[in-house]
């Protein structure tokens, strides 16, 4: 009795009983170490009062610093991560990430995503990371939000210039 309580609770302290992250319902997985890519850009919505922060894949990373987005890249994923604005409690004036919202994916596969402008689209919703959607048709919302941005294509992101 006490061996299966041992492995219990090994199995609890290297993570594996954390419940799994399931994929989008148009099949997009979570992807794997998102939370080590580097920085692109980042952006404030007055709308919804959030700040986003937009990381990239190795792709993703080297075609912005580049300057190669006018078409991203075959490969690239961009990343955005958005929080609820909050006030800073020692500096009223400071606007700081507050609650988690949403993780969102953008994934550049021009035949895969033909129909959405070559990219297919992902959310997950809150600290439990849910997957956004109620079916696959879900990514209609997210094309149609980045239509007017075809331009450039369909993103909205503007790489930040590094000294």
């Amino acid at each position: 009795m006490s061996k299966i309580l041992v492995f219990l609770a090994l199995f609890v302290f290297v993570g594996y009983a954390v419940a799994e992250i399931l994929p989008t319902p148009n099949g997009i997985d979570l992807p794997i170490n998102y939370k080590n890519w580097k920085v692109i850009s980042s952006s404030h919505r007055l709308d919804n009062k959030t700040l986003r922060i937009i990381l990239g894949n190795e792709v993703a990373i080297e075609a912005s610093r580049t300057g190669k987005t006018k078409s991203w890249p075959e490969g690239t994923i961009l990343g955005k991560l958005v929080w609820k604005d909050a006030i800073h409690p020692k500096w009223q004036t400071a606007i700081v990430p507050g609650k988690f919202v949403h993780a969102e994916f953008m994934f550049k596969d021009s035949i895969k995503y033909k129909e959405t402008g070559g990219w297919g689209f992902a959310r997950w919703v809150g600290s439990e990371q849910k997957p956004y959607g109620k079916d696959a048709t879900f990514v209609q919302e997210c094309f149609n939000c980045h239509t007017p941005v075809k331009d450039n294509d369909y993103v909205f992101t503007h790489p930040i210039t590094l000294p």
